[in-house]
């Protein structure tokens, strides 16, 4: 067995196929962006997490693999997508020749992302937690401001203007900061869409030893 990289399951036809058909799906019930952009940036946050708190480069290199294969679930169903996401990533890291205690990681990592069913299983599961939760942002959004299926979601993504997770290893925090457009939305609707999300990230930083706290605008809201 070989340790795999994430090189190679980024450039993967298999896994790439698998990213663009599950965007699709997205596309027909409506979601937000979850193709290459999204889990390229998750990839990058959860790494950049696990080196500013000092973790080994093959943690960060798991990182990135597991938040790149992390949404192709979606192809089967947005419901319980975490779970056959593992399922589909199995043959593919197989084929790729990884060693079967970092496929067991990386699956655990995948099945455990979503705040419907997550649980903090390791440091590797809460790094690409987090970095998938604070992806909130104006690009993921594929209506228009006056479609009538721009929903709550919609509108909060389309409301951030700028967000953007900083790291500080010797402070032991992690702060999501976001910079919204006034009239767009607001902070109870960010709230009544995310708060799940925000809770789970609090408890992913505390499995990585370290505090989250979320700032909009310039105000402290966790």
């Amino acid at each position: 067995m070989s340790q795999i990289t994430f090189e190679q399951v980024r450039n993967d036809p298999e896994v790439r196929t698998y990213i663009e058909r599950a965007d699709a799906v997205m596309v027909a019930i409506g979601y937000t962006e979850h193709s290459f952009a999204h889990v390229t940036r998750v990839a990058d946050t959860a790494a950049r997490i696990l080196a500013a708190l000092g973790f080994s480069q093959r943690e960060q290199e798991l990182a990135r693999i597991a938040a790149f294969l992390h949404d192709i679930g979606n192809i089967v169903n947005r419901q319980n997508h975490a779970h056959y996401g593992a399922v589909l990533a199995y043959p593919i890291l197989q084929r790729l020749g990884a060693d079967p205690g970092e496929i067991a990681e990386i699956l655990s990592t995948i099945g455990h992302h979503d705040e419907s069913s997550a649980a903090l299983v390791s440091t590797l599961a809460a790094a690409v937690i987090i970095g998938d939760k604070t992806d909130v942002r104006r690009s993921r959004v594929r209506q228009l401001l006056t479609d009538a299926e721009f929903d709550m979601h919609d509108r909060v993504n389309y409301s951030v203007r700028q967000s953007q997770v900083s790291v500080d290893g010797q402070q032991r925090l992690i702060v999501m900061d976001c910079q919204t457009e006034p009239g767009v939305s607001s902070v109870v609707e960010f709230f009544q869409a995310f708060l799940p999300r925000m809770i789970l990230c609090q408890k992913a930083a505390e499995k990585l030893g370290v505090q989250f706290r979320l700032s909009i605008d310039g105000t402290e809201m966790l």
